[in-house]
């Protein structure tokens, strides 16, 4: 099984695309080569596949470097499933991993929701879904301060608060508060049960 996350940037066309979709192919680029790996399309969507028991890190990674530009969010599929069949474009890849996180695509349009989730199995999708539905409650109120302050804790695991400190020039202090108030220690505990939920299938 592999996961597919199939993305569209939200108020695309109010921000300088130039900045937005650089970082975004340097953060992706840190994670495997385009366009077998991952490929921006249409302007202002992408996909992305990886293994399962990352997924909810990479979504988390994506999610906090569009939120820590100024107007913009991100609107993210994750599909759950089996690679069919690998072309050497993601576009042009199939199997039930691609067509879950495409039709959800479509759906999170339609409800206003921002991230969701689709496997296999009826109960870990419902169960996986309000656990994400709760937390984009934080997520898309990130401010671009603490979206920074999370992409960089996700990109740097072992980074410390003081290296934070000296990076975004302010206070250890401040880091701290900013952690605080982005839940941090909760969302690596939600990663946890994410990929304990995930190995079930």
């Amino acid at each position: 099984m592999i996961a597919v996350i199939t993305g569209d940037i939200i108020n695309s066309q109010h921000a300088d695309t130039e900045v937005w979709i650089t970082k975004l192919k340097n953060l992706l680029e840190n994670w495997g080569s385009a366009p077998y790996t991952w490929e921006i399309y249409r302007g202002d969507e992408f996909q992305f596949k990886c293994s399962i028991d990352s997924v909810f890190w990479h979504f988390l990674a994506i999610k906090s470097l569009i939120k820590s530009q100024e107007n913009l969010d991100v609107r993210m599929a994750i599909g759950i499933g089996e690679e069919s069949f690998s072309s050497e474009k993601i576009t042009e890849s199939n199997g039930t991993a691609y067509v879950n996180s495409g039709r959800l695509l479509n759906d999170l349009k339609n409800d206003g929701h921002t991230v969701a989730i689709k496997t296999s199995n009826d109960a870990v999708d419902r169960d996986l879904n309000i656990l994400l539905k709760w937390s984009s409650k934080d997520f898309d109120n990130w401010t671009m301060a603490t979206a920074e302050i999370i992409h960089e804790m996700i990109m740097n695991q072992d980074i410390t608060q003081e290296d934070l400190a000296k990076r975004f020039a302010i206070s250890q202090s401040s880091v701290s508060q900013r952690l605080k108030r982005a839940n941090y220690e909760l969302i690596v505990e939600t990663n946890q049960y994410f990929r304990k939920k995930i190995s079930e299938l």
